[in-house]
Parts: C-alpha cells; structure tokens; sequence
C-alpha cells in the first residue's frame, strides 16, 4: 500500500482568499509598526534625545512621532522635531496601528458572533470607528 502524497497546490491550499490575506497583513502590519517605531527612537536619538529627554519622553516619541511630545522637554528648539518627515511617520504609523488593532477586534468579535447578520454589523461599526479615528488623528497630527 502507498501512502498518498500530502502536496497541495496553492489553489487547493487556499492561499489567495481574503482570510489568508488577511493573515499575511496582520503579520506585516505588526512588522512595519515595529520599524516604524524603531524609526521615530532613531530619529530622536540623532536629533540628541540623548541629552535632552528622559527614556519616557523618547519612548513616547517612538510611539507617536509629534512635536507635541517634546515640549516638555529640555529640547530647546522644536522646528527640527515637528517637519513633514515626522508628521508622515506619525500619520503612517497611526493608520498601520489602527487598521492591524480594528483587524484584531473583527477577528475577535468574528469567534464569538455566530449570526451572518451581526458579523456584518460589527464589520460596519468596525469600518465606521476605524475611519472615525484615523480622520481624528491625522487631523491632530498635522495641526498641532
């Protein structure tokens, strides 16, 4: 008796649906927060963070690159802190965050809703919240 090769295609795997998609997104999406993060701490630490910031205030500034979290600070001038280089790193981290976090809570909420009808809701709620806030923080990051 032989035993029956376990080789599936790609088509028969199922690799090209939404679901496996989705999948690779959260990963990458988890990937480039990661970069970005370490991105913004590099950034501060070249613009000498070292001598003028205490580990909280770099760390908040590597999880939301804004100008807005310097002043506080012993930094004496903030035109190198608040360029459009950082603003666009702060406006793609949020968006990456927002859609890998709002991914993560349909994936959730998909295990414990059972009903078609309610997953789309909560699909919608989700889309409409993901939106909400995105269109909130990009306003906040490129106005203050």
């Amino acid at each position: 008796m032989t035993a029956k090769s376990r080789t599936l295609s790609i088509k028969q795997r199922g690799l090209t649906n939404f679901e496996a998609i989705m999948w690779i997104f959260t990963r990458l999406s988890a990937l480039a927060m990661y970069a970005l993060i370490l991105f913004a701490l590099i950034g501060a630490l070249i613009m000498g963070a070292r001598r003028q910031m205490n580990f909280a205030d770099v760390m908040r500034w590597g999880f939301m690159p804004n100008a807005t979290h310097v002043q506080s600070t012993d930094v004496p001038d903030l035109t190198p802190w608040s360029t459009p280089l950082w603003r666009l790193t702060a406006s793609a981290l949020l968006l990456v965050a927002v859609a890998h976090g709002v991914h993560g809570l349909v994936v959730i909420a998909d295990d414990y809703i059972t009903g078609e009808r309610g997953r789309r809701y909560v699909r919608l709620l989700s889309i409409l919240m993901m939106t909400a806030m995105s269109l909130m923080g990009l306003y906040l990051i490129w106005t203050s």
